[in-house]
């Protein structure tokens, strides 16, 4: 997702585009694997927890750097407290901050962290097995595994586009965040 779509006339199309992706990847009855190296920041990082299992290598970078931006991440707003923790998803969330694979798995972003020489391998071993169960059972199981978070998922995910458009787009600060990263310099912060 590029950064220039974050301003006000382009916002909501681009968040509802990208948002209905979402929507699919979690209402899918395939299994879904995200394969992660070198950076997977903001909506990547929002993609990549979204899958029912995530492989990464040691050195990739994980974020959601919205914030430094004047923005949030609203998938992660949503999710990201289920997968890690309320306290690491709020800082992650509130204060940008990068982490590589080898934390991303042991704080529960992703299912394991490997070398990078090893990533593909590792899963295409994954993809192997799973074809070797019924398609069935597991788009019931994944069904059956996701059916409480999903109701609250829809819910959420809502509520966190109502509050960005509603709220942080109406900021002077969210488009200041926006013009000072494409004008490649520091943003001056209104607080408001």
């Amino acid at each position: 997702m590029d950064v220039a779509a974050h301003t006000p006339d382009k916002v909501e199309e681009m968040l509802a585009k990208f948002h209905a992706v979402i929507r699919a990847l979690v209402a899918s009855k395939k299994v879904t694997i995200a394969e992660v190296h070198g950076h997977c920041l903001g909506g990547g990082a929002e993609l990549a927890m979204m899958c029912d299992m995530v492989y990464t290598t040691e050195s990739a970078q994980w974020g959601f750097p919205e914030i430094k931006l004047g923005c949030y991440p609203p998938v992660a707003c949503t999710a990201l407290a289920a997968l890690v923790g309320p306290k690491r998803a709020a800082e992650l969330i509130l204060t940008g901050r990068t982490i590589n694979g080898k934390e991303a798995a042991e704080i529960g972003l992703a299912n394991c962290a490997v070398p990078d020489a090893d990533l593909s391998a590792t899963v295409e071993e994954c993809v192997d097995h799973l074809r070797k169960l019924s398609p069935a059972a597991l788009a019931v199981a994944k069904k059956a595994s996701y059916a409480w978070d999903s109701m609250h998922f829809d819910k959420g995910l809502a509520r966190a586009e109502r509050i960005y458009f509603e709220d942080l787009m109406k900021t002077a600060d969210a488009h200041e965040g926006i013009r000072a990263f494409m004008d490649k310099r520091e943003p001056k912060w209104a607080g408001r």
